[in-house]
C-alpha cells in the first residue's frame, strides 16, 4: 500500500487562497469587534464608574449582550481587556512623541498622559486587583513596558538639557505612580502635584 494512503487528517495541506483570506477576515472583523467593545466599556466606565453594567457596555457598542459575554465571558476579562489597552496606549503615545521637536514639551505631554491613565484606572480599582491576582506577571510586565517609556522619553528631555541629569525613570514613577494608589486624590489635586513634579524636573 503507498505511503500517501494514511488515516486521520492530513495536517499539512495548505489553505486555499480563498479559505486563508476569509480567515484573515475573520479575524480582523473579531479584532474589530473587540477594540469596539473596549472603547464601549471605557466610556462607560467613565461614566458610571464601579455601578457600569454588563448591558450598558454592549448597548454603547451597539451589539447584544451575548456577543460582548462571547469576548469577555466575565467582567474581570473586559477589565483586563482595557488595562492592557490603556498600557499600550500609553506606549505608543511615548514613541508619538518623537514628532515633537521641543523635549520638554514631549515629556510633559507623556506625563499628562500618565496621569489620565492613573485616574481612568481608579474607578476599576477592585477589578483590577482580581486580574493582577489571575496573572501575576500582568502588573509587572504593564509596569516594565511603561518605565521603559517613560525612560525613553526623560532620556531625550535631559540630552537637550531639559530636564535634570540626577533622576531617572524609576524616581519618577515612585513619585506619581502612587496616584494610582489613592482613594482620596482627586483630579484638581493630581494635576497640582504632577505640575510640582515637573517644576522639580525642569533643569534651572
Amino acid at each position: 500500500m503507498g505511503t500517501e494512503l494514511t488515516t486521520g487528517a492530513r495536517t499539512d495541506v495548505p489553505a486555499a487562497p480563498g479559505e486563508e483570506a476569509s480567515g484573515r477576515a475573520m479575524r480582523a472583523d473579531a479584532r474589530r469587534n473587540q477594540e469596539k467593545l473596549i472603547e464601549a466599556a471605557r466610556q462607560v466606565f467613565a461614566k458610571y464608574g464601579a455601578d457600569a453594567s454588563m448591558e450598558a457596555i454592549a448597548k454603547q457598542a451597539s451589539v447584544g449582550v451575548g456577543t460582548l459575554y462571547r469576548h469577555f465571558p466575565r467582567r474581570v476579562d473586559l477589565v483586563e481587556a482595557i488595562y492592557r489597552s490603556d498600557v499600550d496606549g500609553l506606549v505608543s503615545a511615548a514613541e508619538g512623541t518623537w514628532a515633537e521637536p521641543d523635549a520638554w514639551a514631549a515629556l510633559t505631554a507623556w506625563l499628562e498622559a500618565f496621569l489620565r491613565y492613573t485616574m481612568g484606572k481608579k474607578i476599576l480599582l477592585t477589578e483590577l486587583h482580581e486580574a493582577f491576582a489571575k496573572d501575576p506577571q500582568l502588573k509587572l510586565a504593564s509596569r516594565e513596558r511603561i518605565v521603559a517609556a517613560l525612560a525613553g522619553v526623560l532620556a531625550r528631555a535631559q540630552d537637550a538639557g531639559a530636564a535634570r541629569d540626577d533622576v531617572d525613570a524609576e524616581d519618577i514613577m515612585q513619585l506619581i505612580g502612587s496616584m494610582c494608589l489613592s482613594a482620596t486624590l482627586r483630579e484638581p489635586q493630581a494635576w497640582r502635584l504632577l505640575a510640582m513634579v515637573l517644576d522639580g524636573l525642569r533643569r534651572r
